[in-house]
Order: C-alpha cells, then sequence, then structure tokens
C-alpha cells in the first residue's frame, strides 16, 4: 500500500511539474529567473568511467563559462547542476528526480550514461522535461516523428543500432569483409550494436559469425572467432568490455582488423589497449568532426574549444562532446528575442524549427519529430607511438546512405 500510494505521490507531482514547465503562456518555465537558466547534469566522475564522464562534464562547463563571460543568453548566465551518478541506474534517477523536482532545473543537458538515461525516460517523457544531448547511443532516444513529451527529447549523438549499420558499412566498403565476427556484451549497448550489425548484412549477404561476451575472461569467445577465420572483427561494446576483448583477441592469436564503436574514439582508450596496436589494427568510428573543408586543418570550432578548456582535456573527445552537448543547448536558447516568455513547449518548437549546424560534426535536423541523431561518421585507425597515442584520419565524413552507393 505504501509503495502505491508513492507513485501516485510522485505521478500527481510531475502532472503538477508538467503544467507548470510547459502549458502556462504567461509565465517563465521552471529554471528560468531574471538573471540565470538552471540546467541540470547527472554523469559518473569516478571509478572505472569516471575518465568519460570527468571531461565530458569539464567541456559542458568550459563552454557555460565562455557563455556567461561574454554576457550570458538573454541576459541570463547558465549555470549547471552536476551530480555524479557512479554510472548507477537507481542513483541517476534518484538525482534526475532532485534535479527536476528540487532544483527545478529548466532542461536536463548532456543527461549521461546509457543505465541513467533508459531508467529516467518515461520519468522525464511524462513531465516534458527538455533534454538536449544524450552522452548514451541507446536507441530507446531515438525516434522517427516523436510526438507528446518524447518531442522534448534531443539526441545528437549517433545510436548504437544506427552504428551497427554504419560499421558493416564500412566493413563491406572499406575493408572489403565477406564473413564478419562480432564480439558483443549482453547490455543495450552490445545487443542494440548486434541488431544494427545483422540487419546490415542481411542486406549485403555478409556471414556473421556472433560470440557474447561477459565477465573478466573473453577468451573462449575470443578463440571462436579467431577459428572462424573472419575478414574483420566488430566489437559491440562499452570501452571496459571492448578493451578485455581485445586482449582477449590478441592472446587467441588474431590478426585480422578490428572496428570498435565510436564509444572509444579518444586517446585514452588507445593508452589501454596499445600493446594490441602491433600486432593487428583497430578502429573506430567518429561522429565529431575537427577538421575544415581542406580536410589539413583544424577548424574554427575546435579552437574555441582549445582556447577555452583545462589544458589536461585539451585532446579529449569526450570534453569535445560535453562541449558539443552545451553548445547545442545554447544555440536553442539563443533563439529566443528578449520578451519572448520561454516555456518548455516554446524551446521544443524551437528547437524543431531550424537545422542546428555546431560546426563539429554534421548537422542535426529535429523537424517533425526526427530524433534520430547524426547519420554520418569518419573511420579512425588508432595508433601509439613513442608513447603517444592518436588517430589516423584513414576514411573521411561520410553519410550511410552515400557509403553504400
Amino acid at each position: 500500500m505504501k509503495k502505491v500510494f508513492a507513485l501516485v505521490l510522485t505521478l500527481t507531482l510531475g502532472l503538477a511539474l508538467a503544467a507548470c514547465g510547459t502549458t502556462e503562456e504567461t509565465e517563465w518555465a521552471q529554471g528560468i529567473t531574471d538573471d540565470t537558466i538552471y540546467v541540470g547534469n547527472t554523469a559518473v566522475t569516478t571509478g572505472d568511467f569516471g575518465f568519460v564522464g570527468q571531461p565530458f562534464v569539464a567541456g559542458m562547463e568550459a563552454y557555460f563559462a565562455m557563455v556567461n563571460r561574454d554576457g550570458g543568453i538573454l541576459g541570463r548566465n547558465i549555470e549547471l547542476i552536476h551530480e555524479s551518478d557512479g554510472f548507477d541506474a537507481d542513483q541517476g534517477s534518484t538525482l534526475t528526480q532532485r534535479l527536476v523536482e528540487e532544483d527545478e532545473v529548466f532542461a536536463m543537458v548532456g543527461h549521461f550514461g546509457t543505465p541513467t538515461v533508459v531508467a529516467t525516460l518515461d520519468y522525464l517523457n511524462t513531465l516534458g522535461v527538455p533534454r538536449v544531448y544524450y552522452a548514451t547511443g541507446s536507441t530507446q532516444v531515438s525516434n522517427e516523428a516523436a510526438e507528446n513529451g518524447e518531442r522534448a527529447s534531443f539526441p545528437v549523438q549517433p545510436t548504437y543500432t544506427f552504428e551497427g549499420h554504419m560499421m558493416v558499412a564500412r566493413a563491406h566498403t572499406y575493408f572489403e569483409a565477406e564473413k564478419i565476427g562480432l564480439l558483443y556484451t549482453g547490455d543495450e549497448v552490445g545487443l542494440e550494436i548486434k541488431a544494427g550489425v545483422e540487419a546490415e548484412a542481411a542486406e549485403h549477404g555478409i556471414e556473421i559469425v556472433a560470440a557474447q561476451v561477459g565477465g573478466d575472461d573473453h577468451d573462449s569467445e575470443a578463440l571462436s572467432i579467431v577459428n572462424a577465420d573472419v575478414d574483420i572483427v566488430i566489437l559491440g561494446a562499452n570501452q571496459g568490455p571492448a578493451v578485455t576483448a581485445l586482449y582477449a583477441l590478441l592472446g587467441q592469436g588474431n590478426t585480422v582488423p578490428v572496428l570498435t564503436s565510436y564509444v572509444t574514439a579518444d586517446a585514452s582508450f588507445i593508452d589501454f589497449i596499445a600493446p594490441v596496436l602491433g600486432v593487428f589494427d583497430v578502429y573506430a568510428n567518429a561522429w565529431v568532426d575537427l577538421f575544415d573543408d581542406t580536410g589539413e586543418d583544424f577548424n574554427d570550432a575546435y579552437y574555441e574549444f582549445q582556447a577555452e578548456i583545462e589544458e589536461a582535456y585539451k585532446e579529449n573527445t569526450f570534453a569535445i562532446a560535453g562541449w558539443i552537448a552545451a553548445m547545442t543547448f545554447v544555440e536553442g536558447i539563443s533563439r529566443f528575442g528578449e520578451d519572448d516568455i520561454i516555456t518548455w513547449e516554446a524551446f521544443i518548437d524551437i528547437m524543431e524549427g531550424e537545422i542546428f549546424d555546431y560546426a563539429l560534426g554534421s548537422p542535426i535536423d529535429f523537424s517533425d519529430g526526427k530524433r534520430l541523431g547524426t547519420q554520418t561518421m569518419s573511420l579512425l585507425q588508432m595508433q601509439h607511438a613513442d608513447e603517444v597515442s592518436y588517430f589516423d584520419v584513414v576514411a573521411p565524413f561520410t553519410h550511410i546512405d552515400d557509403l553504400l552507393e
């Protein structure tokens, strides 16, 4: 009985907040004051995934600090209220609810990590709280034609299922693979990449040899892939399991190329797997574009990031992702006029109005309920020499449709 009462109380409060945030056209939404716009974020900044969350939050903070130093937006500073959730769904849910109901943030910006994002999806959809940029590729945030509370969701990163399609498209066109090995985890990351891989492979008649990995030892699964004599191996996994899988492949005698997810596209990941690179090549997709039209020099947006971010994160792609999250939110808010009333519904309409060209990747179109994230990626090869980790761009940014022409 107590649980039922608590649920009713939460839903009642949620509906009241939704009304406060979106239906009063003559009042500011929560989180908007005369001089401040409050936004919230939960992200893991300690433990195994701290090396992702710390620079991501730093990137957001650096962008907001730059905006505030230059006078803010609509005469208001942006204040980020950040909580560290330990990459735990229950903790992330509790902290998200606190940010919305107690801190009364206007939006969640850089909503971080598959566990928390998935656990809070229904809650935030029910309220209609805007979410700008997800630090996850969960397909659950993707939508062909969002309606109602789902319209408040604005993904930028590619989804894992889409990336599975892109991985096979790369394997098929760049590596001319006819037989692909797939090592995948049994969580949402691995299963969604697997779904995309299998669907795209079926389109081209490519054979898939798949093995699910788990725990701390992937040796037997890696051996099954090596013994299958595949042309390339795809890893459907987050950073930690991907490291374990690469060392398992090394131990079992793999020599064919390995293609990993965009979540590994940072030099800090290469540091973990440097010994592997002397035996076989490792590649990653990337959705962040740092170069100008010539492809020979960095673009202006990247130089701006370099000027603002702290020294430790100047080459960190997770920090760039946080920068993009903050940039996308600010671009949306900046589309309001000085006399406009900022509500959740008005913000959603503005986000759907014009295409977002954030200068560090392919433009994003949120019109007509499209919530698909980017469909354009490049291909990077991991390198480690003289104790320095870096990437070579081996295939330029290409839309998947153009890649398969």
